[in-house]
C-alpha cells in the first residue's frame, strides 16, 4: 500500500470513528434526558398523578395541579418528602420566590450577608466566585428533597440557609409554626412571565424540544397555569402572612431593591438579626457584598458562563438581563390590557402596588 493509499486509509477510519462518537453521543443524551426533563415516575406515583389535573409544561411536557399549585411530577415528589420529612428550626432562613422572580440574585445576597464573617467578602477564593448561587443555596423540593434524596441536615451550619418555590399553604407546618425566617422576593407579573417564558424555551432549545410561543403561554399563565402558580396566589399568601406575621416574613420588591440596593440590604440584615456594624459600613462592606452579587458581576463569572447544575442545566440560562421593564419588548397593546385587567381583579384592595419600569 503506498503512501497516498494509506493516508486515505487513515482518514476513512478517522470519519468512522467520529461518527460512531456522534452516534454514541446523541443516544445516550436521548436515552438520559438531564433530571429536569425525567418523566417517568414509579408506578405508583403514576397513579398519584392519574388523580391530578393536568396542563401542558412550560418546560416538561406536562403539569399537574397540587394543592391548588402547578408544577412538574418531580418537582412535586420533592414538594411532599419536602412536607413529610423537613423539620424547622427556630434558627433557619429560608429564601422563597416565585419561579424567575430574581431567586440567583437573593441567593448571591442573602449568603454574602449571612456568612461574610466566615467568607469575607474581598476573599479571592469567595464561595460566589467558583460556585453558582444555586449551588450555595439549595431549593428543598429541588435538590435536597428531590429524587428520593434524604439530605443530611448535619453538615449544614448554623443558620441553615436554604430556599423554595412553595406556596405559603403547602409549606411544611414545621416552617409556618415555628420561628424560621422567611425572605419573599417578589417581581412585576410582566417580567416575571417573559423571564419565565424566555428560561423555559432556553431549556427546551437545549434539549432540542420545540419552543412554545408567547401568546400559548400567555393564556396559560393569564389562567394561572404556570410553574407553582397561579402568580398572585403564591404571591398573596407570603403579602398577607408579612402583614399578619412581620417577624417570621420580609417581602421584598425585586424593582425596589433595584432602585435602592444599599437601603434594601441594610433592612434585610436588621431583619435576619445580624445588622452591620459601623465599622463595616464605614469600611465598605455594604457596597463590596452589591459589588460581588452584582448581576454583571455574577453573569460574567467563569463557573456561569460554562459550568452546569447538577440538574444538568447550563448556568448561563439563569443570566437573560435582570432588567425592569423588559416586558415592553414583547407584549401587545391587547396583552397588558388584559394581564393589567387580572391585576387589578387580583390584587384590589391588598395593599401590593406593582412596579413595571
Amino acid at each position: 500500500m503506498n503512501n497516498k493509499c494509506i493516508c486515505v486509509y487513515i482518514c476513512y477510519i478517522n470519519l468512522k470513528f467520529v461518527e460512531n462518537t456522534q452516534f454514541k453521543t446523541m443516544t445516550t443524551s436521548q436515552i438520559s434526558p438531564p433530571k429536569y426533563l425525567q418523566e417517568e415516575p414509579s408506578e405508583e406515583w403514576k397513579k398519584f398523578f392519574s388523580t391530578l389535573p393536568k396542563e401542558k409544561g412550560w418546560i416538561e411536557s406536562t403539569i399537574y395541579n397540587y394543592q391548588g399549585f402547578w408544577s412538574s411530577s418531580r418537582s412535586i415528589q420533592g414538594v411532599i418528602a419536602f412536607q413529610q420529612q423537613f423539620q424547622a428550626q427556630d434558627s433557619d432562613i429560608i429564601l422563597v420566590t416565585s419561579p424567575k422572580s430574581g431567586s440567583v440574585w437573593l441567593k448571591s445576597l442573602l449568603f454574602a450577608l449571612v456568612n461574610r464573617k466566615n467568607n469575607p467578602i474581598s476573599q479571592q477564593d469567595h464561595p460566589l466566585l467558583v460556585k453558582n448561587p444555586h449551588d450555595l443555596v439549595l431549593f428543598l423540593e429541588l435538590d435536597l428533597y428531590a429524587d428520593d434524596q434524604v439530605p443530611d441536615f448535619s453538615l449544614f451550619t448554623s443558620p441553615r440557609l436554604m430556599a423554595t418555590h412553595v406556596p405559603f399553604a403547602s409549606l411544611p407546618k414545621s416552617v409556618q409554626n415555628s420561628r424560621t425566617k422567611l425572605v419573599y422576593l417578589c417581581r412585576n407579573p410582566k417580567d416575571a412571565f417573559i423571564s419565565m417564558w424566555q428560561f423555559a424555551n432556553n431549556l427546551r432549545l437545549d434539549n432540542h424540544k420545540d419552543t412554545n410561543s408567547i401568546e400559548e403561554m400567555f393564556d396559560h399563565f393569564c389562567k394561572g397555569v404556570s410553574i407553582y402558580g397561579p402568580f398572585w396566589d403564591h404571591v398573596l399568601g407570603y403579602w398577607k402572612e408579612s402583614k399578619e406575621n412581620p417577624d417570621k416574613v420580609f417581602f421584598l420588591m425585586y424593582e425596589e431593591i433595584k432602585k435602592q440596593p444599599k437601603i434594601y440590604l441594610k433592612r434585610l440584615a436588621e431583619f435576619l438579626k445580624c445588622p452591620f456594624s459601623k465599622e463595616e459600613e464605614n469600611c465598605g462592606v455594604v457596597d463590596e457584598i452589591l459589588r460581588l452579587c452584582s448581576f454583571g458581576n455574577l453573569r460574567n463569572l467563569e463557573v456561569n458562563v460554562n459550568g452546569k447544575m447538577l440538574t444538568g442545566i447550563a448556568n448561563k440560562n439563569f443570566f437573560r438581563q435582570g432588567e425592569v421593564g423588559d416586558w415592553k419588548n414583547y407584549f401587545t397593546v391587547e396583552m397588558n390590557d388584559k394581564l393589567n385587567h387580572i391585576i387589578e381583579q387580583k390584587f384590589q384592595r391588598c395593599g401590593l402596588k406593582f412596579l413595571y419600569i
